[in-house]
């Protein structure tokens, strides 16, 4: 029993580093290929987990081999824009001046349920309003609509606006996060001075306080915590 839960942490580990090694594309997106080389590393990953009979190694070096082909495919992606489009497909225009191309539509194999159901997540429910919806290599829907259709943005009004910057975590559940409060410089009586404005003593009551480059602070009190 032991030996099969020191052979399954030992794949399991393996696996993650391996495809970390791949890059973020691969773990946040999935292209045809990448399914499936997930799910051929899934199937040989369980035979040496369940049986003993087998060496760990059988079940390694296939992986360490699909691994290798993939990080290959992916160099020959970027190299090449005739292999991308091989491998990898290319968009389709399934919208078009606010027209579904019908042709494009069932040539993707999506229904127009799919359709009306994927551009209410993204917040339009009249076709009249896309200029073109792209079905991408990945499965996902883009969406861009008529340019009367996007909200005005600061510069477009005039407004003065400030750039904030990223926001920095200061606490996380109560926990205070040294090294990020010395690397903005700032002391200890300033983030009293912060938790005090926003109703608490001490940061254990804070589930999480960030500060921006402008000096503002967010924060949110734990639960039941005073105000």
């Amino acid at each position: 029993m032991f030996v099969v839960l020191i052979r399954t942490v030992v794949l399991y580990l393996f696996i993650i580093v391996g495809i970390r090694l791949l890059g973020k594309h691969q773990i946040g997106q999935l292209e045809p290929s990448e399914l499936v080389l997930t799910l051929i590393i899934a199937d040989l990953a369980s035979v040496p987990m369940q049986d003993n009979g087998i060496p760990l190694l059988a079940g390694l070096i296939p992986i360490v081999v699909l691994l290798a082909m993939s990080s290959t495919l992916s160099v020959l992606c970027i190299k090449s824009l005739r292999f991308r489009a091989l491998l990898c497909g290319k968009p389709s225009i399934v919208v078009e001046n606010g027209k579904v191309l019908q042709d494009q539509l069932a040539r993707s194999r999506l229904t127009i349920d799919e359709l009306l159901e994927e551009l209410r997540i993204q917040g339009y429910t009249d076709l009249r309003a896309v200029k073109f919806a792209l079905l991408e290599t990945n499965g996902q829907l883009s969406v861009l609509p008529y340019a009367s259709e996007k909200p005005a943005t600061a510069a477009q009004v005039g407004a003065a606006t400030q750039e904030a910057g990223l926001p920095v975590v200061l606490v996380s559940d109560g926990r205070l996060l040294e090294h990020n409060l010395k690397g903005l410089g700032y002391e200890g009586i300033w983030l009293e001075k912060q938790l005090a404005s926003h109703g608490l003593a001490s940061h254990r009551q804070a589930f999480l306080l960030t500060v921006d480059e402008t000096g503002a602070t967010y924060c949110i009190p734990k639960k039941g915590a005073a105000k």
